[in-house]
């Protein structure tokens, strides 16, 4: 299959992915509210915070074996390419047992300081909950793995589809369980039986596309595991900021504004970021391709590849600022049956932050691609210590609207950080950037008029 056909395959399966992660996180919002309450649900959400960690922590050694796995089996090392798999499998294990040790250890811990019980949720179900949970979300620990056979086989699009079914079942499953007006426990319950089910068939379906064992057989090797390792540390700076970025937000805002105030909250930045999910079907596109590309050492094609995907980001970033300003808040109040109230204010600031996300989530994942993380980590973890005190500071002094001042510094500290250092990763300059990509687009526009003449 040509470069032109994976990357349409990849790019449609990314729409309806995406589509569906919008339904994900909007589409239940009004029923959590209406089941349980705006300030339930605002708890809600704050007990999260625990299994979201444990989540966040699957793209550090999944990436480092997924990513290493991809680069390998381009370069044809097929036998390197089987041994990764077996020593990835072996290390993500090991972090699922350690992270189910130490969730429980947290678990423990807040309970004996009666931190569940200072919550409006029953300090029982709040526990039960969050272990069951934790559970699901570390069974995610392999997805990475599992999706570097699709992406080495150039079957992205399979995988992403495959991912796509399961957030739909999700979805499927958490609406049953509110429209029946069921606790917190039964709704992580149906979460955990999507999770196991899935994970099995995607396994099985994964080892099938890449076909990788029918000639080859894995062995643990020592090397690769330090490797694996080393990368894997530096993978784990990734979702160390997210962590700090978006639960340090969400906590600041619990303790600074009350419960009420995380809803609003967290309900605004999840709209105003709604549209950066159509921005996000740029990423799951090229990225397959871009990877194939450098591990072949195929300069010239990723570079193409990378001008355009952030230049057309960056222009449907304008597009997407322009509605939200317009039907944003329209759409917010309906969303949430005007029984949340958004500033105007706060609601601007918030969609600014997509024309600075736009750059810098584009280019970051060059970093991925060259399996080479532990420096977007270290911006990462330093624009959310900022980001966090930053939002702490307005929040007390403006309220709400600052908490949003506080959130959106994220975005414009990693421009300055992320942009210039990915296009050195990619050997051109800012000035390559955009004149070259100004080419590229172009050279692009010109086939697709030549296409619609025909």
């Amino acid at each position: 299959m040509s470069l032109k056909k994976r990357l349409v395959n990849n790019g449609l399966a990314s729409i309806l992915s995406k589509g569906v992660r919008v339904l994900e996180q909007l589409f239940l919002v009004p029923f959590f509210i209406a089941a349980w309450g705006a300030a339930y649900y605002g708890e809600w959400i704050t007990l999260t915070i625990i299994p979201s960690v444990m989540a966040f922590s699957n793209l550090g050694f999944g990436s480092a074996a997924a990513n290493s796995l991809v680069l390998t089996y381009a370069s044809g090392d097929k036998q390197k390419a089987a041994n990764i798999c077996k020593t990835g499998f072996y290390i993500i294990t090991i972090m699922v047992l350690i992270a189910i040790v130490l969730g429980a250890i947290a678990i423990y811990v807040l309970d004996i300081f009666h931190v569940f019980d200072k919550s409006l949720i029953n300090s029982q179900d709040a526990i039960l909950a969050v272990s069951i949970l934790i559970i699901a979300r570390l069974l995610n620990f392999y997805d990475q793995l599992i999706e570097s056979f699709y992406r080495a086989a150039q079957r992205a699009a399979l995988s992403i589809n495959l991912l796509t079914i399961r957030a739909a079942l999700n979805l499927a499953a958490g609406l049953f369980v509110l429209l029946l007006e069921y606790g917190i426990v039964a709704f992580a319950i149906s979460q955990l039986i999507v999770t196991v089910l899935f994970s099995i068939l995607y396994w099985l379906k994964g080892r099938s596309v890449l076909g990788l064992y029918k000639n080859y057989t894995g062995t643990k090797d020592a090397v690769i595991l330090k490797g694996i390792t080393t990368k894997g540390l530096s993978y784990l700076m990734l979702p160390v900021w997210q962590i700090i970025y978006f639960q340090g937000t969400t906590f600041v805002v619990r303790i600074v504004l009350g419960p009420e105030a995380v809803a609003i909250f967290n309900t605004a930045r999840t709209l105003s970021r709604s549209l950066n999910q159509l921005l996000y079907l740029v990423e799951p596109t090229v990225f397959p391709e871009l990877q194939i590309a450098i591990g072949k050492n195929d300069w010239k094609t990723a570079k193409q590849i990378f001008r355009v995907s952030i230049i057309g980001v960056f222009l449907l970033s304008l597009i997407g600022v322009i509605f939200l300003a317009i039907f944003g808040l329209w759409f917010y109040n309906i969303w949430t049956n005007n029984e949340l109230e958004l500033p105007q204010a706060m609601w601007y600031t918030l969609i600014s932050a997509m024309l600075f996300n736009a750059l810098w989530y584009t280019s970051e994942m060059v970093f991925r691609a060259v399996n080479q993380p532990k420096r977007m980590g270290i911006y990462g973890i330093i624009a959310a210590i900022l980001s966090v005190l930053l939002t702490y500071l307005f929040a007390t002094f403006y309220g709400i609207t600052g908490a949003a001042i506080g959130a959106v510094s994220l975005d414009l500290i990693l421009v300055f950080l992320v942009v210039p250092n990915g296009c050195k990763i990619m050997k051109m300059s800012m000035n390559d950037l955009v004149s070259h990509g100004a080419d590229d687009f172009r050279e692009l526009f010109q086939k697709i008029l030549k296409k619609i003449k025909k």
